[in-house]
């Protein structure tokens, strides 16, 4: 692309202005508000709290799959207000609900709706007689019968159970008329029962009404027989109305009706040093990339400074534009994003230098830099885009905001880096900066190792740490410890209230309380959360016998005056349930067959992408060694940190095979197989260690300055980092040259022929 001296001076003060205002606008999102916590971007339960609701079933001794199914569907609910919400079992009949970034209870509640019993009943029972009527005095209609009598009666057409969903619909008729409409859609039994009981009131024209938490709520007329198992619910209603009534179905489809026990606001889990130590991070981390960049790639590398300014800048404000509750795991999304936006630049700037060495003009140099490094960072992207996108399709809870924030990175990653990088350089080069040696340096010719003649070395060492984890996992187990450390968040445990007599500050917890707690549970999990006005602590352990909670008890009142009725214990399940890790699973399944298809397709060679899934394989374990070996909690961020993981070593593989596709269709008279791929790892090799080093930083920054939650979180993140450059350089060629084994005989006959020249000259 070619540009005037002018436009290259107005494109750069355009970027200057855009840069500030960018930033501005991001500080401001992130910044304080006047109570002490952040404003602008949806902060979750771990960095700033929310509101904690508490059901409990009207049924004394309710079962525990009722209980499960309740528990995944109010989850399934509760989404609506963040990806980050939480549903947990507390005791035997309870059910609690945390739900960040929100701090009215009541308006919760109100939206809601207490989930009651939700009915679908017929206008005429079998005896001919009405089930409700209208009732003049408070123009609505009104049950004559009881439910019980309902029930007797074969009166009640379906139950909340049946109902799949409901959701409000604007539409639009033939005629142009606006009309809001609830659309439900009913299991596979609900749709027959249904469809017979709408055929015998379409025939009588008569209603079958929407009974919930006592009251009738809807009385739509039949006006035809419905077999398709969905069904809407049409009138003169506001879309607000629409939606509350959808609302109010949702609410209802629950195997067991609740009444609400308590709600209050509680604090954030990880507290403001959370907050504070992760910006401050973020700061130094980002001023060492650029440090790093400049002084590798000189030019070009400030402009891509200033292109990470910005990518940095405008996720922080899509974050909060779309409303994206950001906790840890969608911090790890965004970090990748960083990684991303990073090593696109590299991929360019390295063809840039190789073009330059090849005696290519600086114009020319950039326009084939940023043209051949295309295809690779269209691959890596959009692979890791389609796994974000499967992972918000098919996963919940904090899957779905993990993928939030890494599809948005990725997104604004491939802007700054194609669009902003690119201008701006070109932008420098038209006003007059043309000195080659501002562009980049010369390379020298580079040694090529024998990668995939050491490969048998590689596997074996890769095996042998898998084995180490294993080994070690194996141990933990039949010492009783468990194979890992599994969280609350997957486990379950212990919550105790405690109130005491002061204002506690979150930091004096930690630093006071913590530490005798955990003497008594042999264990650092600890979590805590204050309750908003109030002196109440709510602290999280793993599970507490008899004789922890009395000691617990006694630590409490000897060391700070705890009044002893003052102190609540109730065993909670885990936040992350088993249907929610099902769901994570099954999306981790789809989004790595997903990655399969795509390079099948892109590569045209199964091979590619099956020596890709096998290194990630291995990336997937060195992280789960890691875990194994230091004992970190493996709780929700444990996926985020899998996934990261994964999305960094399909990254560099990807560029590593983009190269080796490049150089096949050169062909192969100058290299034999194995030849071209040592070339390829080592043509890539510098972009693979330069991106790893930047990324690196900003992590080791993050491990070194953050609270011990963050550590846990940033240091298997380092080694699922470093191991997908080991498994890019050492593995993924190896496992490809094994595989082709059409090409690698093709590559002996070459040798052989050469080999018989040769002696036929001698």
């Amino acid at each position: 692309m070619r540009m005037s001296r002018n436009k290259g001076i107005a494109f750069l003060v355009l970027v200057v202005l855009c840069t500030a205002f960018f930033g501005y606008t991001a500080m401001v999102g992130i910044g304080p508000n006047q109570e002490g916590s952040v404003r602008g971007i949806r902060l979750g339960l771990d960095l700033e709290g929310g509101v904690s609701i508490t059901y409990q079933t009207l049924e004394a001794s309710p079962s525990a799959e009722d209980m499960a199914d309740t528990i995944y569907k109010l989850q399934r609910r509760v989404e609506q207000y963040s990806t980050e919400a939480a549903v947990f079992q507390e005791g035997y009949n309870r059910i609690s609900i945390e739900i960040p970034g929100v701090t009215d209870a009541n308006q919760v509640l109100q939206d809601m709706g207490r989930p009651g019993s939700l009915f679908f009943i017929s206008e005429l029972g079998s005896d001919g007689m009405p089930n409700f009527r209208f009732d003049p005095i408070t123009d609505w209609f009104v049950l004559t019968r009881t439910i019980d009598e309902l029930r007797e009666d074969d009166s009640i057409v379906l139950t909340g159970a049946d109902v799949q969903n409901a959701a409000a619909i604007a539409s639009q008729d033939q005629m142009g008329n606006r009309d809001n409409i609830v659309n439900l859609s009913f299991s596979a039994e609900g749709s027959e029962r249904f469809a017979e009981a709408t055929a015998w009131a379409a025939q009588r024209q008569e209603s079958i009404a929407i009974y919930y938490d006592g009251e009738l709520v809807s009385v739509p007329r039949v006006n035809h027989v419905i077999t398709e198992g969905e069904a809407t619910i049409s009138g003169n209603m506001t879309f607000a109305e629409a939606d509350r009534l959808a609302s109010l179905i949702r609410i209802g489809g629950l195997n067991l009706e609740l009444e609400e026990l308590r709600s209050n606001v509680v604090g954030a889990q990880l507290g403001e040093d959370a907050i504070r130590t992760s910006v401050l991070a973020g700061i130094i981390g980002l001023f060492l990339v650029f440090v790093f960049m400049c002084y590798v790639y000189r030019l070009p590398g400030f402009a891509a400074s200033v292109a990470l300014l910005m990518y940095t800048a405008l996720t922080l404000i899509l974050v909060n534009a779309f409303d994206i509750t950001l906790t840890l795991p969608g911090i790890a999304g965004i970090i990748l994003g960083i990684g991303m936006a990073v090593d696109a630049n590299i991929i360019i700037f390295a063809r840039v230098k190789e073009e330059m060495t090849e005696g290519q003009s600086v114009r020319v140099a950039l326009r084939l830099g940023f043209q051949r490094a295309l295809p690779a960072i269209l691959d890596s992207n959009i692979t890791t885009l389609i796994i974000a996108a499967i992972l918000w399709l098919r996963g919940s809870g904090p899957i779905r905001g993990f993928a939030h924030t890494l599809a948005l990175g990725i997104i604004v990653s491939m802007f700054t880096a194609l669009v902003v990088t690119r201008l701006l350089i070109n932008a420098f080069y038209a006003v007059g900066i043309r000195k080659e040696k501002l562009y980049a340096k010369r390379l020298k010719k580079r040694r090529v190792l024998d990668y995939v003649g050491n490969r048998m070395k590689f596997f074996a060492f890769s095996t042998a740490v898998i084995l180490i984890g294993f080994v070690t996992m194996t141990v933990n187990g039949a010492g009783g410890r468990g194979a890992l450390n599994y969280s609350l968040e997957f486990v379950g445990g212990t919550a105790t209230n405690v109130t005491f007599n002061e204002d506690f500050s979150l930091s004096e917890i930690d630093s006071q309380i913590v530490p005798l707690i955990a003497d008594i549970t042999g264990e650092a999990m600890v979590i805590v959360q204050k309750v908003e006005g109030t002196y109440e602590v709510i602290f999280r352990t793993s599970v507490l016998n008899l004789e922890e909670r009395m000691q617990f008890s006694d630590l409490m009142v000897e060391h700070f005056d705890v009044d002893p009725l003052l102190i609540t214990t109730e065993n909670i399940s885990a936040t992350t349930s088993a249907e929610m890790r099902f769901d994570a699973v099954i999306a981790v399944i789809l989004a790595l067959l997903a990655m399969l298809l795509y390079i099948w397709f892109r590569f045209k060679d199964i091979r590619f992408a099956g020596s890709t899934v096998i290194a990630l394989i291995f990336d997937v374990l060195f992280v789960l060694t890691c875990y194994a070996l230091v004992r970190l909690a493996v709780g929700n961020t444990f996926i985020a940190v899998m996934l990261t993981a994964a999305g960094y070593s399909i990254n560099d593989t990807i560029v590593t095979f983009d190269r080796v596709r490049e150089e096949l269709k050169k062909g192969m008279s100058q290299r034999s197989l194995k030849e071209l791929i040592n070339y390829s790892i080592t043509a890539t090799l510098t972009r693979t260690l330069y991106t790893t080093f930047s990324t690196f930083v900003t992590l080791a920054v993050l491990y070194i300055v953050g609270i011990s939650s963050i550590r846990e979180f940033t240091l298997p993140l380092m080694v699922g980092l470093l191991s997908g450059a080991y498994t890019t350089v050492c593995i993924t060629g190896g496992l490809w040259y094994m595989m082709n084994s059409k090409l690698k005989k093709q590559g002996r006959s070459e040798e052989v022929m050469e080999a018989k020249a040769a002696e036929a000259k001698a």
